[in-house]
């Protein structure tokens, strides 16, 4: 599996220790999913675990049993009936005839929410690259209103995000890993977090190695051309009117430099 698909493996499994929190992961789950409307709720992901998962949480809050289609590398869990997504919609505060989405923040009523609505908003959109490349989380959002009021919640919890409009998707994303490893912290991805934080200061130790070897190639390469200088200077001294000519001292060290052109005089 991709880091990104371990990650979300990771979160999926992360204890919800109130109802509160249990109802704002939903609430990230559902609202960031493909569709949230009287017409259409449903969810799509790759990760067979991650469809248990929103299966479980429509189930658990509102004894509901979704329907899940599987297809090429996919599957779709969808709520069938209409009165059922009805009542999904306004026990989370939307109305039916709602034109566009917007974070409902009666859904987030603790701070502690705020990490378990993030954590459902990341399973349903978010996707982050290994950091083996780079060091790149965003989140793909279909509404631009939804798209700037997570922009406005993440700013609220710390974080800088940017934005970029992709096709007819909205990208919110960071590249900064010291917010990445932030994020993954809040949301519960402890293990992703060490592992991220792990392959860092590998990289870091790498790069500082490869910078010290450069920086001694970069010294031993300016030592080799002023000794070949010197040494053709002093074979010219040599030939024309001897080293005897020199002072005493200026000769001694001609002849060392002459008789040892690769060690430094420094």
């Amino acid at each position: 599996m991709s880091f990104s698909s371990d990650v979300k493996q990771e979160l999926a499994q992360v204890p919800v220790l109130s109802d509160c929190c249990a109802q704002a992961r939903a609430y990230g789950m559902l609202l960031f999913g493909r569709m949230f409307s009287v017409s259409e709720i449903s969810f799509v992901t790759e990760n067979e675990n991650i469809a248990k998962l929103y299966c479980d949480v429509i189930k658990e809050l509102f004894d509901i049993t979704p329907s899940v289609s599987s297809g090429v590398s996919k599957y779709t869990v969808s709520v069938a009936d209409e009165a059922d997504r009805k009542r999904i919609l306004e026990f989370f505060g939307h109305s039916e005839s709602d034109i566009s989405l917007r974070i409902n923040r009666a859904n987030l009523p603790e701070d502690c929410c705020f990490g378990a609505f993030l954590r459902g908003v990341f399973i349903a959109c978010g996707t982050i690259s290994s950091p083996e490349k780079n060091y790149h989380l965003e989140f793909s959002v279909s509404y631009k209103k939804l798209c700037n009021d997570l922009i406005q919640l993440l700013d609220e919890v710390g974080f800088a995000p940017k934005y970029v409009k992709r096709k007819s998707s909205h990208i919110v994303y960071f590249k900064v890993s010291e917010k990445i490893e932030e994020f993954l912290t809040l949301v519960g991805a402890m293990n992703s977090t060490l592992e991220l934080m792990g392959i860092k200061m590998h990289k870091d130790m790498v790069n500082h190695v490869n910078r010290r070897v450069n920086f001694e190639n970069a010294n031993l390469s300016r030592t080799v051309d002023a000794a070949i200088v010197q040494v053709e200077a002093i074979e010219k001294i040599e030939r024309t009117v001897g080293l005897e000519s020199l002072p005493a001292p200026l000769a001694e060290m001609a002849k060392l430099r002459r008789d040892n052109p690769e060690v430094s005089l420094s």
